[in-house]
């Protein structure tokens, strides 16, 4: 018995030894591309393509398809194989801004901060109108401005913003004693992103839906609705369906709260408030399908080449500026990393893959519609032979804030293995892995039919208090030192995952159709 026991404890040993030995970063390839990623970057140039060359990304818009085939062609420059734009499925219909001026001339001049809401109609030219209060509680309401809102800007009641704190700063990055908890934490709690709130959150959607047909059929000029934000940052939605089914709408800006709620007062108080404004916008549904840009650098091991590694974020982003920290960061992050493994000479064992979602701010679309094309469908979980393939999938997409380790999504047997991963990187911050999960992006889709998906813990800078889905998401928002990191701990990741002689290992396969946790 004593005998077996050794043996058991010997076998053990030899195991933890083996699987120890094989995720050892080498340490001369690692330095190479430490070399690349942190001394010859291309990172910035890469986002300022993105940015402002491309333009805002909206989903099936110009400035998106121009950020794709600039991302398409540079891959293919880099040597990497089968880049293109391939189609997941039916988006909907395109949209941009084309021109976008509003004003107060009433009781005196004054240029407001607004954007025009994604998948509205301009004006038609230059318009000029009262602004008229509208209080409906029904939509028996609605009666008493029955043929009085023609050409005419409607207002409605909005919360002020509360009082802005200045106890703590816009932008911060994590404390040592937070990623402490991180790492020490055993449960998998949910992460979530705020959204800002719509025109209308607070009524019933029969009465939303009656209003926006009402505005429509007495032909009104214009909609305000407050904005979320302070400090003239507006954070940008949707006011229209993009399906080519959606019903018409009027003409609506998202105003900056300070503007929104100087015309309120100003309204409520009785006092005349005249406006102008000119907003011309474009729908595009010619092509109606949803893209991603796919490349690979091909694998090279007879046994593992058909095997996968995949990396990506979303390339995606709202119109209220040029998307730099939500999503250009990730995208060029992911990109630069398919750079350095490219300029260093590396052939991978296994096939790496690298994805750039769209639409993913319409609800994953991208990333979903890849993964029912290639690896199965979550609802039913009938998986297809590609889905056994992948070994594991890294995304980026939270911000510009540099790496400091990695949620393993509740998969507790990637641990130790990842720890090891992150090692050379001590220096440059990045050291916690904990079991926790962040979620509402793309490695969900991934994540929901069995293949190891992850995100990295990043510091959160600005983002979710100035730069989320803002009109101050530019390119001036991201930080060049921690894009440098970051790409070089991705191009890292993804060498040893390519390398590796097994696959990361797998979470139980969810059930058929359950919901997905994050």
């Amino acid at each position: 018995m004593k005998i077996k026991l050794l043996c058991s404890c010997l076998l053990i040993a030899g195991t933890m030894g083996s699987a120890f030995a094989q995720d050892t970063p080498d340490p001369a390839v690692i330095q190479k591309i430490r070399e690349e990623g942190l001394s010859h970057s291309q990172v910035m140039d890469i986002a300022f393509q993105l940015t402002d060359v491309a333009g805002p990304r909206l989903a099936g818009s110009p400035g998106l398809k121009r950020a794709q085939d600039w991302a398409v062609n540079q891959l293919k420059t880099w040597g990497v194989v089968n880049a293109k734009r391939e189609s997941w499925g039916k988006f909907g219909k395109g949209w941009e801004v084309q021109k976008n001026y509003a004003a107060m001339t009433v009781p005196y001049y004054h240029a407001i901060i607004a954007i025009p809401k994604a998948w509205t109609p301009g004006t038609k030219g230059s318009i000029k109108g009262d602004v008229v209060y509208i209080k409906a509680d029904t939509v028996i309401d609605l009666e008493k401005y029955k043929g009085k809102l023609k050409g005419k800007v409607v207002i409605f009641d909005a919360t002020p913003p509360a009082e802005t704190n200045f106890t703590r700063p816009d932008a911060s990055r994590y404390t040592d004693s937070a990623l402490t908890a991180m790492a020490n934490d055993n449960g998998i709690p949910n992460g979530r992103r705020g959204g800002a709130p719509r025109r209308g959150a607070g009524i019933s959607p029969a009465l939303r839906a009656a209003l926006s047909a009402f505005e429509v059929e007495e032909g009104v000029g214009l909609v305000l609705s407050q904005a979320r934000g302070t400090d003239g940052t507006v954070f940008t939605t949707n006011g229209a369906s993009f399906r080519d089914t959606a019903k018409a709408v009027a003409p609506e800006l998202e105003t900056s709260s300070e503007d929104y709620q100087r015309i309120l007062r100003l309204v409520k108080a009785g006092i005349k408030v005249t406006m102008e404004a000119d907003i011309k916008t474009e729908f595009f549904t010619k092509d109606m399908d949803g893209y991603d840009v796919v490349g690979e650098i091909a694998g090279t091991d007879p046994t593992l080449k058909d095997q996968l590694v995949m990396l990506g974020g979303h390339l995606d982003s709202w119109h209220g500026a040029t998307g730099g920290t939500d999503n250009a960061a990730g995208s060029a992050v992911m990109l630069e990393a398919m750079r350095i493994l490219s300029r260093i000479g590396f052939h991978p064992r296994r096939t790496i893959r690298i994805a750039l979602w769209s639409s993913e701010e319409q609800g994953e679309f991208g990333s979903r519609g890849y993964v029912l094309n290639h690896f199965g469908d979550p609802a039913t979980m009938v998986l297809k032979p590609e889905q056994a393939k992948v070994s594991a999938y890294y995304n980026i997409d939270n911000g510009t804030g540099k790496i400091r380790g990695i949620y393993l999504q509740g998969n507790a047997a990637a641990g130790p293995i990842f720890q090891s991963w992150l090692a050379p990187f001590k220096d440059l911050g990045a050291t916690t892995v904990t079991i926790r999960n962040t979620g509402s992006t793309d490695h969900v889709a991934l994540d929901a039919v069995g293949i190891p998906g992850f995100q990295f813990i990043q510091d959160n800078m600005d983002y979710g208090t100035r730069t989320h889905h803002s009109n101050q998401d530019t390119y001036d928002k991201i930080s060049p030192q921690d894009m440098k990191q970051m790409a070089t701990i991705v191009a890292s990741f993804v060498y040893n995952t390519a390398q590796r002689d097994e696959m990361i290992p797998r979470k139980e396969l969810p059930k058929p159709g359950a919901p997905s946790r994050f």
